[in-house]
């Protein structure tokens, strides 16, 4: 039996092409992500000023949420300027995954705040505060302000990529807690009641929970080496095997995802005995590249018959 391990023909060329705007993308990236944690640190200490001077827990929980969100940015700063660092041998793929484990964080962190406010608005049903209505119906509509125009920075920004949605999946839970924060000043002034506070304090909670457990299952689905979503390994080996001419069987089948948007594969293709290695190498890479949008393969060809339990393998 002989083996071949090494690249597909073409990859090599077509991989750098794919990096050459890269760098841009993850300048812009960085630079949106570094404005939005200025203005969200910054408005963060006015609010947990008029949080504790007005009582309004709305407004305690938004400051919070702004301080994960400060640190989350800071996170998905930090992780654009790594991920942009180039391979080297103690890091042969690069620093790709720093921005998914900085989502991941990201993702923990927000789970652990929705718990201490779900807390502090229960304590709050039981022993309610008093809350200074028209004082917390001016700072809530800073945040709001600031909010905007912080998930504004984000959201024009690049969509496919992991770290700034989860950046803007922040900042977005933000924007719900200055408008449920105004909403609660607004109906604290009409009406003197104060239980509106705690009750639409869980209301954002919730809604940063959801965001947060999807950005934990598809980061952690990344860092666990999950098979990428939508790609059916089942339906890569038998379209390999019948469509290229040659190919007898395809096993070791192995795919991945560097970040949400950077799949890389490996995989054994076993010959039959008169297909030319070379050409069926070259097959299969441009195969992967227009049918399954796979530009990093490692493929190692097999001649000669199949070893005892290749068959089995998976």
């Amino acid at each position: 039996m002989t083996s071949h391990s090494h690249h597909g023909h073409g990859h090599d060329h077509n991989h750098e092409a794919g990096h050459s705007h890269a760098p841009d993308v993850t300048k812009k990236n960085s630079r949106r992500a570094l404005g939005a944690m200025c203005l969200t640190a910054g408005f963060m200490g006015v609010e947990i000023i008029g949080g504790i001077l007005s009582g309004s827990l709305a407004l305690i929980a938004d400051a919070g949420h702004m301080a994960t969100d400060a640190a989350a940015l800071g996170l998905a700063y930090y992780a654009f300027h790594l991920s942009a660092r180039p391979a080297d041998p103690v890091r042969s793929y690069g620093y790709h995954r720093a921005e998914t484990l900085a989502a991941f964080v990201n993702a923990l962190a927000m789970i652990g705040l929705v718990i201490w406010i779900i807390a502090e608005a229960v304590q709050r049903f039981f022993d309610p505060v008093e809350v200074i209505a028209d004082l917390m119906l001016w700072v809530a509509a800073g945040g709001l302000v600031v909010n905007v125009f912080s998930f504004w920075l984000l959201h024009t920004g690049d969509r496919e990529n992991l770290n700034m949605r989860g950046a803007a999946v922040h900042v977005m839970g933000d924007l719900l807690g200055s408008v449920a924060a105004i909403a609660a000043a607004v109906i604290i002034l009409a009406t003197g009641w104060t239980y509106i506070d705690p009750l639409l304090s869980i209301l954002v909670a919730l809604l940063i929970l959801r965001s947060a457990i999807t950005l934990a299952r598809q980061s952690g689905h990344i860092l666990m080496e999950g098979t990428p979503a939508g790609l059916d390994l089942d339906e890569v080996r038998t379209d390999l095997t019948h469509t290229i001419t040659g190919v007898e069987d395809v096993h070791h089948l192995h795919a991945w995802s560097l970040t949400a948007n950077q799949t890389v594969m490996t995989l054994h293709a076993r010959l039959n005995g008169s297909a030319q290695t070379d050409a069926v190498l070259g097959l299969i890479s441009n195969r992967l590249r227009n049918k399954f949008n796979i530009d990093h393969a490692t493929v190692q060809i097999e001649n000669g018959p199949c070893s005892p339990g290749c068959s089995d393998i998976f």
